[in-house]
């Protein structure tokens, strides 16, 4: 597009301005729309209609500042199968399906460390006793430990380990 002025350079600087014509009983008349394409130059000669800067009160800014946290937050992610947001999950405080362990995974485990301290249950299975308990937690431990010395073939410790696992799992058969 062309400099509506001089007619020679292409036109940079593109003004809209658009008056409000009172109607003749005081009610909204019509908008007179005006537009000018300038190129640089020409607009720097011309006199062009400058809009004063409308200063925001503090109130302005924090209302602002409010309604884009709101939408920030209902950005967050969401469950592709019910639908739930991470809002709607703090809310409510309880998940909308299956999927949803996946979708907040890593809010879930940080609720989980906030409220218990830890991210993996370290507690005792209800309606087991202490000692069966600890006797579980030491078979999942020689069994990891098991698998650890296959992997490096460790075959002398890896028999040890197998006879205390046998061993543990005795009392669970009788």
């Amino acid at each position: 597009m062309q400099c509506q002025v001089c007619q020679k350079n292409p036109a940079t600087v593109h003004v809209t301005e658009i008056a409000e014509n009172p109607g003749k009983d005081g009610n909204a008349g019509n908008r007179e729309v005006s537009e000018q394409h300038l190129c640089e130059v020409c607009a720097a000669k011309v006199d062009l209609p400058v809009t004063p800067a409308i200063v925001k009160s503090a109130q302005d800014i924090w209302k602002l500042l409010q309604i884009s946290a709101q939408q920030t937050k209902k950005r967050g992610p969401a469950c592709p199968e019910c639908g739930m947001s991470l809002d709607e999950f703090r809310k409510k405080g309880r998940l909308g399906c299956a999927r949803d362990y996946e979708v907040f995974k890593h809010h879930i485990g940080d609720l989980l460390e906030r409220v218990h301290g830890a991210r993996a249950h370290v507690g005792r299975v209800p309606g087991t006793t202490e000692a069966e308990s600890l006797r579980s937690q030491r078979l999942v431990l020689l069994k990891q430990k098991l698998e650890d010395a296959i992997r490096s073939e460790a075959y002398e410790s890896a028999a040890q380990l197998r006879d205390e696992i046998k061993a543990l799992d005795q009392p669970e058969a009788s």
